[in-house]
């Protein structure tokens, strides 16, 4: 198959599995209960704008922002069966309109959150409803590329809000000014008390990337109009990854240290990315883990003792290495440190069929027959499309 034939065909692919996540959550056709998810559905609504654009069909950008207002009445809302109801900004109806993500979003768990007086329960944990702030980072991106697409501020000012909220939740200042911020990791519902108090990994680096990325977005693409700045959350957020332990061999977390490579390089080839040293410090934990994963290997493992998404989740970042690779090619000059960087990128390179191994595994019907894809349905189905078409996940 020649190289436009098998894009076609990963187009054609994917555009068969958002139809089939689109129908079976409840976003079209719309139902009553749809069934929303946000990570999942950040991932899709990115997903969605990368085919409307490759298959020139401007009704499947519309079906992404049907999505982001759905997550917005559902997820920016206490859950139906919680004895609370309303925005979870407190907002009236018509302000809470206007400022959906004002209150943050929840996770989408169809357990209530852990009450209070309840003991904590770490397996338990992992199934009740909550807020997560790399879930929160993710909405912030597909808004973010809702702006772009549409030219409309509003989606950007909804990430910002976001931005500003969540970062003032998860962040812990200790008493008097004395000693290093951090952050927790799964916050309430309504973010008045920490469900999680560790921190989460790499929740720090979803904070300084995310919201550079944000601020590039507001002065590119709307210098004009009067939005929140996150100039303190940048700079605490970059205090915070000055000791963060970087390496990983999962492969979903080796896949976000890719995405955020990925926009850290775009951002720096416009020569406005504040953080460069954070490039080849992210490359490096990279080329360190996938090997890493690999030597558990995981790809001679059944259907069964996999999980799609998380294995997908690496394959949609090192699509980014050939984005990568071009900027510093073409953009040499804004990049200090650039024959280092083609050092690590050809170091990446070859991981690269990696990425196809693991998407034509899945995308073979049989090992989607297992319970580990069937028990994760959604999310390992809009994993796989995102892999199959990952320019709008990865953009800025």
């Amino acid at each position: 198959m020649d190289d436009q034939a098998d894009h076609t065909a990963r187009l054609h692919e994917a555009r068969a599995l958002m139809a089939d996540f689109a129908r079976k959550t409840g976003l079209e056709p719309v139902c009553d209960t749809p069934r929303r998810y946000l990570w999942t559905d950040a991932f899709a609504v990115c997903t969605l704008f990368s085919l409307a654009r490759a298959c020139d069909d401007p009704s499947l950008a519309q079906l992404a922002l049907r999505l982001i207002d759905q997550v917005h009445q559902v997820l920016g809302r206490f859950a139906p069966d919680d004895p609370r109801s309303g925005p979870l900004s407190g907002l009236d109806a018509q302000q809470a309109r206007l400022h959906p993500t004002l209150g943050g979003l929840r996770i989408g768990k169809r357990e209530l959150e852990r009450a209070p007086d309840e003991p904590y329960d770490a397996q338990a944990e992992w199934d009740r409803d909550g807020q997560y702030f790399h879930y929160l980072t993710k909405w912030m991106h597909a808004l973010e590329r809702a702006a772009v697409h549409t030219g409309d501020a509003v989606y950007l000012r909804h990430a910002l809000e976001l931005a500003q909220t969540a970062f003032a939740a998860f962040t812990v200042r200790p008493p008097g000014g004395k000693g290093p911020v951090r952050m927790v990791w799964k916050m309430s519902v309504d973010l008045s008390r920490a469900l999680v108090p560790s921190m989460g990994q790499h929740d720090p680096l979803d904070a300084l990337v995310t919201f550079s990325a944000l601020r590039f977005c507001a002065e590119e693409h709307f210098a004009d109009h009067a939005l929140p700045a996150l100039d303190d959350e940048i700079r605490t957020a970059a205090r915070m990854c000055e000791s963060l332990a970087l390496d990983t061999a999962d492969p979903l977390g080796l896949g976000g240290l890719l995405f955020d490579a990925a926009r850290s390089v775009q951002m720096g080839a416009r020569g406005r990315f504040a953080f460069p040293g954070l490039i080849p410090a992210l490359l490096a934990a990279a080329r360190r883990g996938i090997p890493a994963f690999m030597a558990q290997n995981p790809v001679q493992a059944p259907a069964a003792m996999r999980l799609a998404f998380r294995e997908l989740g690496l394959a949609v970042g090192l699509h980014g290495e050939p984005l990568m690779r071009a900027l510093v090619e073409t953009h040499r000059q804004a990049f200090a440190n650039a024959v280092r960087l083609q050092a690590q990128l050809d170091g990446l390179r070859r991981f690269m069929p990696l990425a196809g191994t693991l998407e034509a595994f899945w995308l073979a019907p049989q090992n989607r027959t297992a319970p580990s894809w069937t028990e994760h349905e959604d999310i390992n189905t809009v994993t796989l499309a995102t892999a199959l078409a990952p320019e709008d996940f990865l953009a800025i």
